[in-house]
């Protein structure tokens, strides 16, 4: 299904600097751009890194998500520190958001974002702690949920280690990657008040290294995954098929990840060796720029965003205009 040539590496440049983790990035028309940050929570690029106030010792901001408030939601992923979403405001305090839903507590809150309805939807990678435990294919425990004007409720469950979960532009489908179960998955809206989903459907298994982290729409329909480990970003086209975009994977890397996952003991240095490679082991990707053409990749070492030019522009998010 090529409809581009996969993009050399010589393609990329690199935006800001002195970055901590910049696992999740968030764009807006105004060319703002923001990354969830180790001692801010949340920053944005270009800008001095300010101190987070309130936040607990050990806090670990994963996915971000802007209000139409201009607040921002942050999931921490840190169960040590009492995991949970929390809000971040203008004067840059944090207090918490929701820290549990139907008395289950969010201790690995992994991702946070809106929908066009102003929705909230939140993963919970797994009911398991530490985190590293459902390192494998068969800790199938992690949910999604969503706070509507009906209250917070998990509307998806038994999902291996849940990580980013997005409504589609056509606000039929949540897409949903399963890291890792290694899947792509999505679940029919079947109801909208109050949101109700359908059973799960799997888009696109992953092989050969590549852990689904973070994902994105673009224009055409197609869904672009930066997969952890194999440093590979991928244009999975429901009902066609999938392309590589870019990459940058260790073979050697890969194959003992795939074996250890295989074996089912995949180790936290496994996941943590990707971090060597130009992208950074990356785990999220946004579209920018006044064409909605130039792809922020999200990572877990960098200290700055690798980016590059898409041949083919992105689907507007539901902040665009926040």
């Amino acid at each position: 299904m090529n409809t581009f040539e996969t993009l050399d590496l010589t393609a990329l440049s690199h935006f800001g600097e002195d970055l901590r983790r910049p696992e999740s990035v968030v764009i807006t028309a105004k060319g703002e751009i923001f990354v969830s940050d180790q001692i801010s929570a949340v920053r944005q690029v270009g800008l001095a890194r300010k101190t987070l106030v309130g936040m607990p010792e050990g806090f670990l901001p994963n996915g971000i998500a802007l209000t139409r408030e201009r607040e921002f939601l942050v999931a921490n992923l840190s169960a040590a520190s009492g995991g949970g979403v929390w809000r971040v405001d203008a004067q840059h305090r944090a207090s918490p958001f929701l820290m549990e839903v139907e008395g289950q507590a969010l201790s690995n809150a992994n991702f946070v974002n809106t929908d066009v309805q102003g929705r909230i939807w939140m993963s919970l990678s797994t009911r398991l702690v530490p985190r590293e435990r459902a390192f494998n294919a068969h800790s199938a425990d992690g949910f999604i949920a969503v706070i509507d004007r009906h209250g917070a409720r998990i509307v998806a469950d038994g999902i291996a280690f849940t990580n980013e979960c997005r409504v589609d532009p056509s606000g039929q489908w949540v897409y949903v990657n399963e890291t890792y179960g290694r899947r792509l998955s999505r679940f029919r809206i079947v109801e909208q008040d109050p949101c109700r989903l359908g059973p799960k459907e799997v888009v696109h298994q992953f092989t050969d290294g590549d852990f689904p982290d973070g994902l994105a729409f673009d224009a055409q329909g197609g869904i672009w995954v930066a997969c952890v480990v194999s440093n590979r970003i991928v244009r999975v086209l429901p009902g066609v098929g999938a392309q590589v975009v870019m990459q940058d994977p260790d073979p050697a890397l890969s194959a003992t990840a795939d074996d250890h996952h295989a074996q089912g003991f995949l180790t936290r240095e496994d996941i943590d060796a990707g971090g060597q490679r130009a992208l950074f082991n990356c785990s999220s990707l946004a579209f920018g720029g006044p064409d909605l053409r130039t792809v922020f990749v999200g990572n877990l070492t960098g200290g700055h965003l690798p980016c590059f030019r898409s041949p083919i522009a992105g689907a507007r998010p539901p902040h665009w205009h926040y």
